[in-house]
């Protein structure tokens, strides 16, 4: 299914040739209007006429999250505050939230690439959506919410929390599609067993999951314990919220609607451009956004791009799955060590479940990685051969993998919080001076 023939097929000059339009004149008015921008292109020795082609994007500045804070609430704005409708912020649990401003405009495009998201996941106007997302400061409720009613799905703001009550309201009013975080649907699932709830007796069919990263092992996992088919979506607060980008029925990778969101990839160290194919970190300037335009924005996420058709017929590139983060990367003794390997390598031992923590922490100067994992019901015992054997297994293919020690911790079902927001898997008491 696609929403929007006219963007989501252009043949690729004709969207890079609208790409070039749109960047030309987001390029004149942030120069006008936005002083951040005028004085960073003036210290590159930029002017909005050095833009001539799409390959001059890559003389323009770079925008971090800490220019974000370093102009915090609204030093970015592009426009009158009278013309700001709505205002959004990430959780700022790192410092400052970063502030989303949004004009009419702004919202009328969200909730059309939102509808595009929704659409190309597999919503229909016939399904029952169960939104789960966390409605208020964070864009997952509103954006999904918006974004289902324009499709014209039936929409159950239910948010984070309650789980008892959003299986009733599955069960009752018969949900058809979550919307949610990866790690809720299995709380939902966990919830289920028990109450005793066959969630197969129910209409589920779809989950649209995002928020916070997830393995091809997590997906696996989920659609074992859900009768549903697990799709994939990416957003950012700084860029628009939940609608960058999205996997198709194909489910090859995440369509970016590049109409909206101009994407490259860079090498995260020299910043140099990548070409298709190459392994980097994603960087997006917004072409469309009024209240907040942004320029090159380092997302920190590391993936790949590809412009090759897709079966769906979408001429859209796609964005492979997030594999990690510059900025959530571990280094252990002089190791790049990412949490989405360890989640990998987890799932695919028979007798864990899908909840784990990674404990860093520094002893006599050498840093120690500790890896705990919840033992599944079935499996968990005091027969200490069995624990053992099991434990050895998850420790041989975690140091296999990762190429250093690990010290693995197996601890009993539902031991381990659950969050119903965005889980938490890592805590490095190197940087929290705990010992």
């Amino acid at each position: 299914m696609i929403w929007s023939p006219k963007y989501e097929t252009m043949p690729r000059p004709e969207l890079e040739k609208l790409q070039l339009e749109r960047l030309k004149t987001l390029v004149a008015r942030v120069y006008e209007k936005v002083p951040f921008y005028r004085q960073a292109f003036q210290q590159k020795g930029i002017t909005p006429d050095s833009i001539k082609s799409l390959a001059d994007l890559s003389k323009l500045p770079f925008t971090s999250k800490q220019d974000f804070r370093d102009n915090y609430p609204l030093g970015l704005l592009a426009v009158p505050m009278d013309q700001v409708c709505r205002v959004h912020a990430s959780s700022g649990t790192t410092g400052k939230p970063v502030v989303a401003p949004y004009t009419a405009n702004d919202l009328r495009m969200w909730t059309e690439v939102m509808a595009r998201t929704l659409t190309s996941a597999g919503v229909t106007k016939d399904d029952v959506m169960q939104n789960s997302y966390g409605y208020g400061l964070f864009t997952g409720g509103l954006g999904f919410h918006y974004g289902g009613e324009r499709v014209g799905a039936t929409v159950i703001p239910t948010s984070t929390g309650n789980t008892k009550r959003q299986l009733m309201l599955i069960q009752d009013i018969g949900t058809s599609v979550l919307t949610c975080t990866p790690s809720y649907t299995l709380i939902l699932a966990e919830g289920a067993k028990e109450i005793g709830l066959d969630l197969r007796t129910t209409k589920l069919r779809l989950a649209v999951c995002g928020a916070e990263p997830w393995s091809e092992q997590m997906r696996a996992d989920i659609e074992a314990r859900l009768p549903i088919k697990a799709m994939d979506i990416y957003g950012l607060t700084e860029i628009v919220g939940p609608g960058v980008s999205v996997e198709c029925e194909q489910r090859c990778g995440l369509h970016i609607f590049e109409d909206n969101f101009l994407p490259e990839v860079v090498n995260p160290q020299t910043g140099e451009p990548l070409p298709y194919g190459q392994r980097g970190e994603l960087v997006f300037t917004t072409l469309t956004k009024e209240a907040q335009p942004v320029i090159r924005f380092r997302t920190r996420d590391i993936t790949t791009l590809t412009a090759e058709p897709c079966k769906c017929g979408r001429t859209l590139v796609r964005m492979a799955k997030v594999t990690g983060r510059t900025d959530d990367m571990l280094k252990i003794r002089g190791v790049n060590v990412f949490p989405s390997q360890i989640e990998s390598i987890l799932l695919q031992v028979e007798g864990v479940e899908p909840q784990y923590l990674i404990i860093v922490d520094r002893e006599r100067h050498l840093d120690d990685l500790e890896v705990w994992v919840e033992v599944s019901e079935d499996v968990f015992s005091d027969e200490m051969k069995r624990m053992e054997a099991l434990k050895k297994k998850v420790k041989d293919e975690l140091e296999s993998t990762l190429g250093i020690g690990v010290k693995v911790r197996l601890v009993e079902p539902k031991s381990i919080a659950r969050t119903e927001g965005k889980a938490k898997r890592v805590v490095d008491k190197r940087e929290m001076g705990l010992k």
